[in-house]
């Protein structure tokens, strides 16, 4: 996490020295995530998706511009995402973390930036994009009708039971450090 993201915690309990060591841990072991979108009517929807994100606290995904999460977006681009090793069980030490903000298609340079942070995360994505054999660019072909998204969130929750003790959440808000 870059040091250009503010983290603002609503309890000085923690330090916020070890809710970012915390967030890292929990972004650099888990690459699937829970996506929530608000749908019409109001109503409640949930994907999933494999995330990147950035030093800033960016996150990125790649979507088909025509699914239902992404029509969401593009109403209403409030969001939430669910980062946790689905391989906890119940009773042990667990973790995760709630992000909360808003996301949008990205384009342009936004784009670009989406598709290196994801190539970083995702050597598999980077190698079919270069498309040196037949295969990989015919892979990558099946890529083209995705769109990468950009998650930008402003409070974060973290669960951390084994640095922050048993069911305990540390509510932070997030914000880009003024330059």
């Amino acid at each position: 996490m870059s040091p250009g993201v503010v983290v603002h915690l609503e309890s000085r309990a923690f330090a916020e020295s070890a809710v970012r060591a915390s967030l890292a841990r929990i972004l650099a072991e888990t690459e699937l995530a829970s996506l929530a979108t608000v749908a019409p009517g109001h109503r409640a929807h949930i994907s999933t998706a494999f995330v990147a994100y950035s030093r800033d606290l960016e996150f990125y995904f790649l979507s088909d511009p025509a699914s239902t999460h992404a029509q969401n977006l593009i109403r209403n681009p409030s969001m939430a995402m669910t980062i946790f090793r689905s391989s906890q069980r119940w009773g042990g030490e667990d973790s995760g973390a709630q992000l909360f903000g808003t996301a949008r298609r990205a384009t342009g340079a936004r784009a670009q930036q989406a598709s290196r942070h994801y190539g970083r995360r995702f050597p598999l994505y980077a190698r079919w994009t270069r498309g040196r054999l037949a295969e990989e660019r015919l892979l990558a072909d099946g890529l083209k009708t995705l769109s990468f998204f950009r998650f930008v969130p402003d409070r974060v929750r973290v669960l951390d039971e084994g640095r922050f003790g048993v069911a305990t959440f540390v509510t932070a808000s997030i914000r880009p450090a003024r330059r």
